[in-house]
């Protein structure tokens, strides 16, 4: 995997990567964040990768994966995407920082653009104060969230609970502490220290959680 730059959101793309068992060329105009990353990462390179050549070198053609974690300029994050276009990258994950640069770099080529502040502000808006612990949502407003259980449905079966019924969600597992993830049955008995796995319109999902 190709790695074009080491900031906060590249240098935790390329570490987690690499605990994964992925092999990472990271790619860096600035030379103390090479010899900072040099024993994290797989290979780290100092370059520009707004020049095609540089990366023409480093064999950037051969990757078929890159992530463009370049956010400080725009002119670079868009010039360093079109590189990785006009060498061939089958699959590029691109950072954005505006609804704006995040267009641009759908026209001029990038598969995925990532807005990893926004993404980030909206989750946490979902899980401060509620009894979300993880949230993710997709397109038409349909979300996925891990929670804790509200007390009603706590002692009780999903069936006695009545949870879709009552409020429009599914429950589709249950992780207990100390056992491995179950998927929801009908007689799944719920406790305190479960972990819900829910799914559901935004709306139906904050009111369920919302609940005490």
């Amino acid at each position: 995997m190709l790695v074009i730059g080491l900031g906060r959101f590249g240098a935790a793309v390329a570490e987690q990567l690499v605990s994964m068992g992925r092999e990472v060329l990271a790619v860096e105009r600035s030379p103390e964040l090479v010899q900072n990353f040099a024993d994290r990462v797989t290979h780290a390179v100092a370059a520009d990768a707004t020049n095609i050549e540089a990366l023409r070198q480093l064999g950037a053609s051969d990757f078929s994966s890159a992530v463009v974690g370049v956010g400080t300029s725009i002119e670079s994050s868009v010039l360093t995407t079109v590189n990785l276009v006009d060498l061939g990258v089958e699959h590029i994950w691109a950072k954005a920082i505006t609804p704006a640069h995040g267009k641009i770099l759908s026209r001029i080529g990038a598969t995925n653009v990532i807005y990893p502040e926004a993404d980030a502000g909206v989750r946490t808006a979902h899980l401060v104060g509620g009894r979300m612990v993880d949230f993710i949502e997709f397109e038409d407003d349909f979300a996925i969230v891990k929670m804790q259980p509200p007390k009603e449905t706590q002692g009780f079966t999903l069936a006695q609970s009545r949870v879709r019924e009552k409020y429009g969600v599914t429950v589709l597992g249950v992780k207990s502490p100390g056992e491995e993830f179950a998927y929801a049955q009908a007689d799944t008995l719920i406790t305190p220290r479960d972990m819900l796995i829910v799914s559901g319109h935004v709306d139906l999902i904050e009111r369920f959680a919302g609940r005490p």
